[in-house]
């Protein structure tokens, strides 16, 4: 009994050593208050302000006046109307062309606001609430990819309700904190983010993904000064990007990182204006974590200014990739890689450095995101470059060699 006691104030003491041998702080290198210390991220990163363009720009086909939702899958980018169309489209990631409809026979389309993934389910919000405030019918769809596709979609509904949300009593229009534009699927769970009208914040709330009757579990609520319109997930590198406008109609992207589990704003979190004043960005998506695809509805602004429709692509790099190297363990120029394409995004030209001399001969093709070769050839001197000038602006797979060929994505502005 004395060894015990004796044991025990020791174990006591050096305790508190084990448990908070690490500092906690801003793990950032971008941010201001970067902690080069902090070896645990407490999510408390603060960041200049900062404003971007977009690198390339397509207006969108007509039909599309009111896209709302945006996803990447199999190499196109998939969106929808939030009237009452039931068709999601299917768009080349080039021009945003329209190469297919897909109607969700059976289905309504009372305010479809997003679209969302996951390995066997396309997800369809229909969820917006900002005519009266007071809908009882909010739900999302759930549709069997494979059917989608064979022309006889198999849907079901995750019907859900607000906690909170206990006078029903309209408030009008633009006027309550219980709308709803994005969210994202995870393995387990759906995670919706709302659009507060009033507080300019949005509320986290949990959903789970089989179909029933709900009431959302509400998980968070941050400012972001703003109404958030569009998200999408990369759960692999903890990336959530969230689109949205102010209440002047600046749009902007607000990026959720480096955050434990499921707790979104655990982690940095950033936001980044989009220099394009009055363009209401609804829907946002990405392939790889670095370059996103935004899509705007139409929009007139009394007589003197209208904003077409338009998808965009806005390169991230600068704010994500480091971080991403660090999640994915990859270096930013990796030692496997023969060849550097620049610049990204390209111009006129897209020159190609060869690590290796004896690599310069080789045939390349330039692919767009539909699967057509565009141009092929030899690879040419680096100073001299391919020409790419007449292409339109969008994303391209620039393919090196045959057999085990090496590729690179590319932006042509």
């Amino acid at each position: 009994m004395k060894i015990f006691l004796i044991i025990i104030p020791v174990i006591i003491y050096f305790l508190p050593y084990s448990l908070y041998g690490q500092t906690r702080g801003c793990t950032d290198p971008l941010a201001i208050n970067y902690n080069k210390t902090a070896t645990i991220n407490d999510g408390s990163c603060i960041y200049d302000a900062v404003k971007i363009s977009p690198v390339s720009e397509s207006n969108l086909s007509s039909i599309l006046r009111e896209t709302s939702g945006l996803l990447s899958w199999n190499d196109y980018l998939w969106t929808h109307n939030d009237n009452s169309d039931i068709n999601i489209y299917m768009l080349d990631t080039i021009r945003g062309e329209i190469l297919n409809t897909f109607p969700l026979t059976g289905a309504e389309n009372n305010d479809w606001e997003e679209i969302s993934m996951d390995e066997t389910h396309i997800y369809i919000g229909d969820f917006g609430n900002n005519g009266a405030g007071n809908r009882t019918d909010l739900k999302i769809l759930k549709v069997e990819k494979n059917s989608l596709l064979a022309g006889n979609p198999s849907i079901e509904t995750i019907n859900y309700s607000y906690p909170e949300q206990t006078d029903f009593t309209s408030p009008g229009v633009n006027n309550t904190d219980f709308d709803c534009e994005a969210f994202i699927v995870s393995d387990d769970s759906i995670y919706l983010f709302t659009k507060q009208w009033i507080s300019n914040r949005t509320s986290l709330y949990a959903l789970p993904k089989s179909p029933g009757t709900y009431t959302a579990k509400l998980k968070a609520t941050h400012d972001v000064e703003g109404l958030i319109t569009g998200a999408v997930y990369l759960e692999s590198k903890k990336i959530v990007a969230l689109s949205g406008y102010s209440s002047s109609l600046m749009p902007f992207v607000y990026l959720l990182y480096d955050f434990t589990g499921t707790d979104f704003f655990s982690g940095n979190k950033r936001k980044i204006i989009i220099d394009k004043p009055y363009y209401q960005v609804e829907g946002i998506s990405t392939v790889d974590g670095l370059k996103y695809f935004i899509s705007n509805e139409y929009n007139s602004i009394g007589s003197f200014l209208t904003i077409p429709n338009k998808l965009q692509v806005i390169d991230l790099s600068i704010f994500l990739k480091k971080y991403i190297n660090t999640i994915t363990g990859k270096q930013d120029d990796s030692p496997d890689s023969n060849y550097i394409p620049y610049p990204i995004p390209a111009g006129d030209y897209i020159s190609v450095r060869c690590k290796n001399d004896s690599l310069r001969h080789l045939r390349y093709s330039l692919i767009d995101m539909t699967g057509k070769v565009v141009k092929s050839g030899m690879l040419p001197d680096e100073t001299s470059g391919i020409s790419v000038n007449g292409l339109p602006g969008g994303v391209y797979v620039l393919k090196i060699g045959e057999n085990k060929a090496d590729r690179y994505r590319i932006i042509k502005k």
